[in-house]
């Protein structure tokens, strides 16, 4: 008698596209995306005068535009949405909250509280000299967060949200008061407050660049120990991974990052919550690939946002933090959601 053994199909695996194929998706994305942004505006360019501009300047009305007021904003959100994306990536791998985001955990307000008392209590005004106290109150935003949402048990992603949202509150309020009480600024910190790329002197920035850069190569470099550490710490340090040293650098990661584009442009959320997860869906769960598509697709999304302010808000704009605000929220409830039909 023959016996014949019947098993049980295998659960599908999902089919992703070779990501070298992603990858130079993801930056064909970002040219194009960079295109509009230089494009669009109040008078709106052709493909070929933004060319021009870029590659042959040769001194007219458009070329001008391009290149003192469209090309810096663009590489302002270029940078912003770099540093915001990977702090969002970092968050979510060290924490393994699928909702972290500097935004929404009140890191950015931290960042932005900072910013506000050194401005207005010590008349600090220059972002080389700021991005120090941002890089405090970002450092002091995470620690709030953790202790509120953490305390000495296990955390868990919708608490640490809560604790993220109670904190980021109480941080608007300073921020809103300081405005009440510094009328002579009272425009300017109110704008900047909403997160805008618009109007800015990107020549002051050159102080920022150092923190940017050593926040992403920093970020990039933990991509090995952060699939480490995803396994367990036992596992990881067999592995040889240090859980404790890469949470910690992982932080001051998310500091420099956070310090760097909240003193560029004002505390804007829910890039860090929104890339992250698309990275994850295109190049599956190795944090190198996660980290290296969050740096190239969240300048996608922020200056994607950017434009659209632009075109709703015609003539005028829409400033960018509120789009973001607007998008990240509708990410929000459906990643809550996601959470709450996996748990079942």
């Amino acid at each position: 008698m023959t016996m014949v053994t019947i098993t049980s199909p295998a659960p599908p695996r999902i089919r992703r596209p070779p990501r070298a194929l992603i990858l130079l998706s993801a930056v064909a994305a970002l040219v194009a995306v960079v295109l509009l942004s230089i494009a669009i505006g109040s008078n709106r360019l052709t493909l070929s005068e933004v060319l021009h501009g870029l590659f042959a300047n040769s001194g007219g009305y458009e070329d001008a535009v391009i290149r003192g007021d469209r090309l810096p904003r663009t590489l302002l959100g270029v940078g912003v949405g770099m540093a915001l994306g990977l702090a969002g990536a970092l968050m979510q791998a060290v924490t393994r909250n699928p909702v972290a985001d500097p935004g929404l955990l009140g890191i950015n307000h931290g960042a932005a509280v900072a910013i506000v008392a050194a401005s207005a209590g010590l008349g600090i005004t220059q972002p080389g000299q700021l991005v120090w106290f941002a890089f405090a109150g970002a450092l002091l935003g995470t620690a709030l967060v953790y202790a509120v949402g953490g305390g000495r048990g296990a955390t868990s992603p919708i608490r640490l949200a809560l604790a993220g949202v109670a904190i980021q509150a109480a941080f608007v309020g300073f921020n809103q008061a300081m405005q009440v009480i510094n009328t002579h600024n009272l425009d300017q910190m109110r704008f900047w407050l909403v997160g805008s790329l618009a109007n800015r002197d990107v020549g002051a920035f050159g102080g920022l660049i150092p923190f940017f850069l050593a926040g992403v190569v920093l970020a990039l470099v933990l991509g090995r120990a952060l699939n480490a550490i995803a396994l367990g710490e036992d596992a990881a340090r067999g592995l040889g991974a240090n859980p404790a040293f890469t949470r910690l650098a992982s932080m001051v990661a998310v500091g420099l990052l956070c310090a760097a584009a909240t003193a560029a442009c004002g505390p804007i959320a829910f890039v860090g919550l929104m890339i992250p997860h698309l990275a994850r869906l295109l190049a599956g769960q190795d944090e190198r690939w996660v980290l290296l598509l969050s740096l190239i697709l969240a300048p996608v999304l922020l200056l994607g946002c950017d434009v659209l302010g632009r075109v709703l808000g015609s003539p005028g704009e829409v400033q960018v933090g509120i789009m973001t605000d607007i998008v990240g929220g509708l990410a929000f409830v459906l990643v809550v959601r996601r959470l709450k039909a996996v748990r079942r």
